[in-house]
């Protein structure tokens, strides 16, 4: 074990605890803003908007933040993130109260803010780690999701009707969560750049970045994972009352999606190690194809467990191995610029994707079944560009 993989180490413990405990707020969020969103809005077409301002703040925080990282150390950076958690959960209860959907977007953009600093989370995971033991940090951290998926969702059940105003107890759960949490980041001891380090020549541009061919096709895999996943979760509250089951039975489908999403964790690093990164990626890819075949095989309790559970998987072994070959394909001083520009696509991406779910879902058919149909159909295109995007990756000279 070297020296910098037992930094590494200690900081991994750190940050997992964070995923683990500040995680919660995601889950529980991404299981009501739609609910919530729909009882606010004067148009049902709108309802999954909040959880797309959400993701639209994590996008445009994203390449700030991660400059501020870069100059300035991770620590600050989460704590910005915690901060933003916090007042989007404040917010968020205060448009509740109100009846405000224009407050309660205000709200979920601040929450995009948490998003985005616990997506630099991964990156922070490998600052001080061998190249032997980053696919094995990502992976550990992301297991750590398993703690907040069963927490957030029973968080929502507990909470929901905690108050008169429906939903309001879970945004004064996300307060109080982003102030214990922050606290956690006190104890990171991730080294800030040096004055020497801070002089370096910034390396390769932007469109130089992206004009290479690993870190293009790393991003677009990012980018198609991620917005996939959401694009379906984002609408599975919705379907699933929509299709007469309970807003109980929504919950504990998201827990079991989210599940989905991070127990692979434990082996995806040592299937990446073994398999290589590309072959993993091909493989999530394929899952998340499974998943939408089974979700339009039928609208039962079964089909939208098994269905979002696979979603999950595919998610963790597409998301797990873009973050993986991303890492390989830049040097350190230029980590803010491709970390900053990789989740502004991604999260841009699922922006997008976020948008796309509520009108598919609420306004693209007469019924919850032909929306639903409608999000998984949507699934097809992307995963052909993902795909592609390997195969071009693959048949290129290693030279390039």
């Amino acid at each position: 074990m070297t020296t910098n993989d037992t930094l590494a180490k200690r900081n991994l413990v750190i940050l997992i605890a964070a995923q683990a405990f500040l995680g919660s707020q995601m889950p529980m969020l991404f299981i009501v803003a739609g609910l919530a969103g729909q009882s606010l809005a004067s148009n049902i077409c709108w309802a999954t908007l909040p959880i797309s301002l959400i993701v639209f703040g994590s996008m445009t925080t994203a390449p700030w933040l991660s400059s501020l990282m870069q100059r300035y150390g991770r620590k600050l950076g989460f704590f910005i993130g915690a901060f933003g958690g916090a007042m989007g959960g404040l917010i968020g209860a205060y448009a509740l109260y109100i009846a405000s959907f224009p407050l309660f977007l205000v709200a979920s953009y601040f929450t995009g803010i948490y998003m985005s600093a616990q997506g630099f989370f991964r990156f922070a995971a490998i600052d001080t780690a061998s190249p032997e033991f980053r696919p094995k940090a990502i992976s550990y951290l992301m297991a750590a999701g398993l703690i907040p998926a069963i927490m957030g969702s029973q968080l929502v059940n507990a909470t929901t009707d905690a108050f008169v105003v429906p939903f309001m107890g879970v945004y004064f759960a996300v307060v109080v969560i982003n102030i214990i949490g922050a606290i956690l980041f006190t104890f990171l001891k991730i080294p800030t750049p040096t004055a020497e380090e801070k002089a370096l020549p910034p390396g390769r541009s932007r469109m130089e970045l992206l004009k290479t061919p690993t870190v293009a096709v790393a991003i677009i895999c990012g980018m198609v994972s991620y917005a996939l996943m959401n694009l379906v979760m984002t609408s599975t509250p919705l379907a699933v009352v929509g299709c007469g089951f309970a807003q109980s039975d929504a919950s504990n489908i998201v827990m079991g999606h989210v599940l989905g999403m991070f127990a692979p964790s434990f082996v995806t690093g040592h299937l990446i190690a073994r398999f290589g990164v590309k072959t993993i990626i091909s493989v999530g890819l394929a899952i998340l194809a499974v998943a939408g075949m089974v979700n339009l095989a039928g609208v039962t309790l079964v089909n939208f467990y098994v269905g979002l559970i696979f979603l999950g998987i595919g998610w963790n072994f597409g998301f797990i191995g873009a973050t993986t070959l991303l890492a390989s394909a830049h040097t350190p001083n230029e980590r803010g610029a491709v970390q900053g520009m990789n989740d502004f696509f991604v999260f841009g991406f699922v922006t997008l994707a976020s948008l796309a779910s509520g009108t598919l879902m609420n306004c693209s058919g007469g019924t919850p079944t032909e929306g639903w149909t409608a999000v998984n159909i949507a699934m097809v295109p992307f995963l052909i560009l993902a795909a592609g995007s390997l195969v071009w990756l693959n048949r290129l000279p290693k030279e390039a």
